[in-house]
């Protein structure tokens, strides 16, 4: 019989892909599904999916059947060897679960890079030049709004701090070093080994955010990071910076931020996440210029079909290889 895989959640764009990546390799399931308890017994001893070898996943399908957390990988059986997960970030992944039930976990970088790095673009220069709020007074019958020309700044005039020189936040870094004039630095918990030689490192935090204007958050969520942006680092910036955050919602202390926009610490913030997804803090909609998008960081076609092809391909590898190249962190 041939090795066995379970696609877990929506496969939008990649659908034509699947045959073409797993003929001759595996036999492949789309999951059907309805809740958690049906999705283990179709994988368990009898069901139909028995012997299933690996399972791709998509956050999607944490709606019928949950995060894969601690409970969902203790009901997995042995066969299962491999989770494919579509996305850079796998916070719905217990990853220490995995690990002690001898399961592989892999995610999708690189794929992502493009359609988010442009989304931090994007709130950048809404946040700094206030497009956002400018926008929404034309809509409602208005033009300019009063006070844009004292308060908006061009981006050759700043200096852009990123939080996590990985693969997003170097494309990121790329992007904004096309405006003349404009500083990079940066902070990793070490430089890192493809940093431009414009890009500065800082190793220590609080140096490095007393020299941002802008803020822009490319790290992980996992226990180390929630509010990893606290009330200390937010008040270590300077008077009148900015925040952009693509990353996660828990990344960042939100309470904390907002208190720095009510008070002025912080003039303005692009956030495109949030720590209680869907669901936004009401207070962040009365500030006129922050800029708010619901987690369209990587809502386009070529990007997740990349995405998709890519997670399959981890599948692949593992069946034919023996190993995945997109391995997390925590395995290597």
């Amino acid at each position: 019989m041939s090795p066995r895989v379970v696609l877990a959640g929506e496969v939008q764009w990649g659908k034509e892909e699947v045959p073409k990546i797993f003929a001759g390799v595996a036999e492949y399931f789309y999951d059907d599904s309805p809740d958690r308890a049906t999705f283990l017994k179709n994988l368990g001893p009898g069901g139909k999916w028995e012997g299933t070898v690996g399972i791709y996943r998509e956050n999607g399908s944490s709606t019928r059947i949950g995060i894969f957390d601690k409970e969902l990988f203790a009901g997995l059986p042995n066969s299962v060897k491999w989770i494919a997960h579509n996305g850079a970030g796998y916070d719905q992944i217990d990853v220490l679960a995995a690990k002690e039930r001898g399961i592989y976990v892999s995610n999708t970088p690189g794929a992502v890079d493009e359609a988010t790095a442009t989304t931090a673009l994007y709130l950048t220069l809404s946040a700094l030049r206030r497009y956002s709020q400018s926008e929404r007074n034309l809509y409602s019958g208005g033009w300019v709004p009063p006070d844009v020309c004292g308060i908006a700044r061009d981006m050759s005039t700043r200096t852009i701090g990123v939080l996590g020189m990985g693969g997003i936040g170097l494309y990121y870094a790329n992007l904004v070093h096309a405006f003349p004039g404009l500083r990079v630095v940066y902070h990793n918990r070490k430089p890192h080994a493809d940093a431009p030689t414009w890009a500065e490192y800082h190793s220590d935090p609080i140096k490095f955010l007393e020299a941002t204007d802008v803020l822009s958050i490319h790290c992980p969520l996992n226990e180390q990071t929630v509010n990893l942006v606290s009330e200390e680092w937010i008040r270590a910036m300077k008077p009148g910076s900015v925040i952009i955050n693509t990353a996660r919602g828990k990344v960042l202390d939100e309470v904390a931020l907002i208190r720095a926009l009510e008070d002025g610490h912080i003039a303005s913030a692009g956030l495109d996440v949030f720590p209680d997804e869907p669901q936004v803090n009401p207070r962040l909609k009365e500030f006129p210029q922050v800029c708010l998008l619901p987690h369209v960081g990587t809502e386009n076609r070529d990007s997740r079909l990349r995405m998709e092809v890519r997670a399959f391909n981890n599948l692949k590898d593992y069946i034919t290889k023996g190993m995945g190249k997109d391995l997390v962190k925590e395995f290597k």
